[in-house]
């Protein structure tokens, strides 16, 4: 997305173009806004959704969630503030977009901190909440498939072959018939809630969730989701990573060796060559270069570390030893490691700005003095990570953004992986794949900003 100093011109949709946007009046929020919007739109947006996030929150406290009185209210706000919030009203695509956008802008605001992200979770996920509780129960499946949510609503046959089974475990159903209520099949893992209360029927590794307990599972869904996009922040990339992506915001652009060292962490941690394409071209362009003579210039080395042109090798990304000890920067060069590279009072600095105490610098700096860089580094992931022991020995960047998100998400069985240098590089699950990749569209969008306040989440 990009950002305009002047009134931005609206785009005009057709019809089916406006629906595919946003078939829905909620959405799980799996792919970041694209174009452009005026900076004013920006800060209006952002005004608008804290306004919305902080009635979400205040309703919560005065009504019970879900009453009659607590779902008006909520409407009202939605509808004051022109948010979508409800199927099958004339002219939603406004509203949608609105919600849309502003809600990657907050994202960015507030993953700043853990009790900024618990709150901001909370908020969407009772607005969410809202906005499915309202959904049509024609328009659920619709919404379900293209949230990626693999829950399929079972046929009347099959719910009357399992009726005993389903309404005798599902307490949620009371005195409700279950021929009048939806009945979804969907993987057992993602029902282990509904399961360690007793609440849900089992039957070959599937789970059969009444339509009044799927709700549960979709917010856990989204909870998991949007907690990956939050920990995404400037402590998952290594000191070597930052400096890079400090130079290139400030230069747009890096020499070869900056480009090979960030380009193939970025791939590594998930970024497909087209993304890699976009994302050197749109920094290159905005240091005024002509995007022909990047298309000729750069975008060949790109492909090539992808393995798509010359050789078909297909590079890893680069392991610490290998940044250490090989092509040394010299002047105008960002690449290398601070541990090694920097000049002691220079790197004592950036651990200033990084917010690391004194105590920490000077044991840092000990490390670093008795040539124990990756030694330093680690030290370095403990403090800004808040953890007396990491538990691995650091030996990659890569290493380094994985350990992150492991504990920034908190994630307990997180299978670690070292990439190394002199073999092929592991390939992610599709799943893990799907999270970095999300993640990492957070982080593109927040790169193209340069307002105050949302530039030192990228620092």
């Amino acid at each position: 997305m990009q950002f305009l100093g002047g009134n931005r011109r609206k785009l005009r949709l057709a019809d089916d173009q406006r629906n595919a946007c946003y078939p829905h009046s909620l959405q799980f929020y799996l792919q970041p806004p694209s174009g452009n919007i005026s900076l004013i739109e920006f800060e209006n947006l952002a005004i608008d959704r804290v306004k919305l996030l902080k009635a979400v929150e205040n309703l919560g406290v005065s009504y019970v969630k879900g009453s009659e009185q607590y779902q008006s209210k909520l409407e009202i706000e939605l509808r004051k503030l022109k948010f979508s919030y409800r199927e099958n009203l004339e002219d939603e695509y406004e509203p949608r977009r609105r919600d849309h956008i502003s809600h990657f802008i907050l994202r960015l605001a507030y993953c700043q901190s853990e009790e900024l992200r618990r709150w901001f979770i909370q908020q969407e996920m009772d607005l969410l909440r809202f906005r499915f509780s309202i959904l049509p129960k024609d328009k659920i499946q619709s919404f379900l498939k293209d949230s990626h949510l693999q829950f399929e609503a079972i046929s009347d046959e099959e719910k009357t072959l399992r009726e005993q089974d389903i309404t005798a475990s599902s307490h949620s159903l009371g005195g409700v018939q279950l021929e009048l209520e939806s009945v979804y099949k969907i993987p057992f893992a993602d029902a282990l809630d509904l399961f360690r209360g007793r609440k849900v029927y089992l039957e070959n590794g599937f789970a059969y969730v009444p339509l009044k307990d799927i709700v549960a599972i979709i917010l856990n869904e989204f909870r998991t989701k949007l907690s990956k996009a939050l920990a995404l922040s400037t402590k998952s990339f290594p000191p070597c990573m930052r400096q890079l992506h400090k130079a290139l915001r400030e230069n747009h652009h890096l020499r070869h060796g900056g480009r090979m060292q960030y380009g193939l962490f970025l791939k590594g941690i998930g970024l497909t060559l087209e993304q890699a394409l976009q994302f050197w071209k749109q920094e290159f362009i905005r240091g005024k270069m002509d995007p022909d003579k990047f298309d000729k210039g750069y975008s060949y080395n790109i492909r090539h570390s992808f393995g798509k042109e010359g050789k078909r090798t297909d590079y890893t990304p680069y392991s610490c030893l290998k940044i250490i000890l090989t092509n040394p920067p010299s002047q105008g060069d960002y690449h290398g490691c601070p541990f090694r590279h920097s000049d002691p009072e220079l790197l004592r600095q950036k651990l200033q700005a990084y917010k690391i105490p004194p105590s920490g610098i000077n044991q840092i700096l000990d490390l670093v003095k008795g040539t124990h860089y990756q030694v330093a580094c680690q030290k370095f992931f403990e403090m800004t990570h808040n953890v007396d022991d990491c538990g691995f020995s650091l030996s990659h960047p890569n290493q380094f953004f994985f350990e992150s998100q492991r504990i920034l998400s908190g994630g307990k069985d997180f299978k670690k992986e070292s990439v190394q240098p002199e073999t092929p590089q592991p390939k992610l699950s599709v799943q893990r794949s799907k999270d970095v990749s999300s993640a990492l569209a957070s982080l593109n969008s927040s790169l193209e900003m340069d307002l105050e306040g949302l530039e030192e989440l990228l620092q």
